[in-house]
């Protein structure tokens, strides 16, 4: 079965991101037990019941401002009535006899006064002559009285009805106070309105308790996967790196879970490569020296002659040592950026091709064919801002690396070719291939499958992370296909345009 694999940031790393860091650094590890302040869930129920007793209020408030003008110019139609009907009464008397006395508008304002001790009643005629005032008789209007006239002041309302003569001329008037916004309301209105503000109030009293139940189970549900969360990270914290979430959905929490989960297989996966590299630096290194060691003893202890034969074995051991050396720096280097990026426009359709020609005969000496395939539209140049140098070397490890695992009479195919804004080198062989698991890990330092172990190549088993470091430093990504028995494809995908500077480890 093949399998695919792609590494690298196509989109580089950002420039100033480490430099702008601190030197300083700290750690701790988690008090058993933490000072805790307000949980999430008590917070989020009180915000609910915060903003149901909040609604609540502005409706009281709005409603308490509408209701009491409806109810202010209902009092004021009721009083209008009152007035009206007086007036009327002393207008028939008026209209019958002539005139108006004190005794006719006595009987016609006392009516009116009877209705509410609050209601104060004064008429006058035409000359304003006062012919009936019950003001003086109202201990609530006493302390507002003028000197010109018994005038409530403004805190009752106040409303007038002429009198008229059978002409219809104005022949006096009547005018009448209600000392108080109850006056004229009636025990029903004054119920419904009593009872309205209480509906209102344990409406609220619901609200709010409704509120405090769905925000309690709302911060509950909220806050179970944040609870989680923070209990898998000091498990990994505290060395359990096998602890997940399972935290998942389409939400952010989900979201959350899900990348915390991936962060936590990485770092377990890379402490695991950690160990294994540890140990294969340690093998790496101890395979060529305990060979030096082998062959000097025997030549001290005179089992093997100490002839140029012997003497080339220890030094075939120690440029091999040399060699991985000189590559573990030049990784090292890639990786702290410390090695210099030198980008220039570079005819990359040229140097693949000087590079397969180059390296042809050499090819042909270990009985494999060797060719290439330009696939750019024009077959001509092909331009891009590289460092020459470094891809040259990923270009010669991507081609060490087929020739070393592919059998004799085998094929090994070197393509360029142009995607959009990116140029597409591949690198095909007929060789061994890579196990579908092993692929993830093609590109780790020291790592070889154990197929490619069971074979003498020699291979130092750091060209591929050399690569993949380079393809790094130009922005690109390295796509692996492969399946076993059959080969392997290398692909390097690199903007032809550096739009910013290449990234710095």
């Amino acid at each position: 079965m093949s399998a695919r694999f792609a590494t690298g940031n196509a989109d580089g790393a950002d420039e100033g991101a480490l430099k702008g860091r601190s030197s300083r650094s700290s750690w701790n590890t988690i008090k058993p037990s933490p000072k805790r302040g307000r949980p999430y869930a008590t917070s989020l129920t009180l915000a609910f019941a915060l903003t149901a007793v909040m609604t609540a209020v502005v409706l009281v408030l709005v409603l308490a401002v509408v209701w009491e003008r409806q109810f202010m110019a209902y009092t004021r139609q009721n009083m209008q009535a009152i007035a009206d009907s007086t007036s009327a009464t002393i207008s028939q008397v008026y209209q019958q006899t002539g005139e108006i006395d004190a005794g006719v508008a006595a009987e016609a304002a006392s009516a009116a006064s009877s209705l509410s001790p609050d209601i104060v009643v004064q008429v006058t005629d035409s000359e304003g002559r006062v012919l009936y005032d019950d003001t003086w008789s109202n201990p609530r209007s006493q302390s507002r009285r003028t000197s010109a006239s018994v005038v409530p002041t403004a805190q009752g309302a106040m409303v007038n009805s002429a009198i008229v003569g059978s002409n219809g001329e104005n022949v006096g008037a009547v005018r009448l106070w209600a000392l108080g916004s109850d006056a004229l309301l009636t025990k029903s209105d004054a119920s419904f309105r009593s009872n309205s503000y209480g509906a209102i109030a344990t409406a609220a009293a619901i609200a709010t308790i409704l509120a405090c139940v769905i925000g309690y189970f709302v911060s509950r549900g909220m806050a179970r996967p944040i609870q989680r969360i923070t209990s898998t990270a000091k498990q990994i914290r505290n060395g359990d790196l096998t602890a997940r979430t399972g935290v998942t959905g389409p939400d952010e929490i989900g979201q959350l879970g899900e990348t915390f989960d991936d962060m936590a297989s990485t770092i377990e996966r890379d402490i695991k490569l950690e160990h294994r590299l540890t140990g294969d630096v340690a093998h790496e290194l101890r395979t060529p020296l305990m060979a030096m060691q082998a062959t000097v003893e025997a030549m001290q202890d005179g089992v093997l002659p100490a002839d140029d034969e012997h003497f080339e074995v220890v030094a075939s051991e120690v440029r091999r040592l040399s060699r991985l050396i000189d590559a573990m720096l030049k990784l090292s280097r890639l990786e702290n950026g410390s090695t210099e990026f030198n980008c220039e426009r570079t005819d990359v359709a040229r140097l693949v091709k000087g590079l397969v020609s180059s390296q042809h005969q050499l090819f042909h000496e270990k009985g494999l064919h060797l060719r290439f395939v330009d696939e750019t539209p024009h077959g001509g140049e092909l331009y891009a801002d590289v460092d020459p140098d470094l891809l040259r070397e990923a270009i010669v490890n991507l081609m060490s690396n087929a020739m070393r695992y592919t059998n004799p009479d085998g094929w090994v195919k070197v393509s360029l070719k142009q995607d959009r804004s990116d140029i597409l080198i591949s690198v095909q062989d007929t060789g061994i291939g890579i196990a579908k698991e092993d692929i993830p890990q093609t590109f780790a330092r020291f790592w070889r499958s154990d197929v490619s172990r069971e074979r003498v190549s020699g291979g130092l088993g750091v060209g591929l992370a050399i690569t993949k470091e380079i393809v790094d430093r130009h922005n690109g990504t390295i796509l692996v296909e492969s399946e076993l028995g059959k080969g392997t494809t290398f692909t390097l995908r690199i903007p032809q345009r550096q739009s910013r500077k290449p990234q710095d480890k």
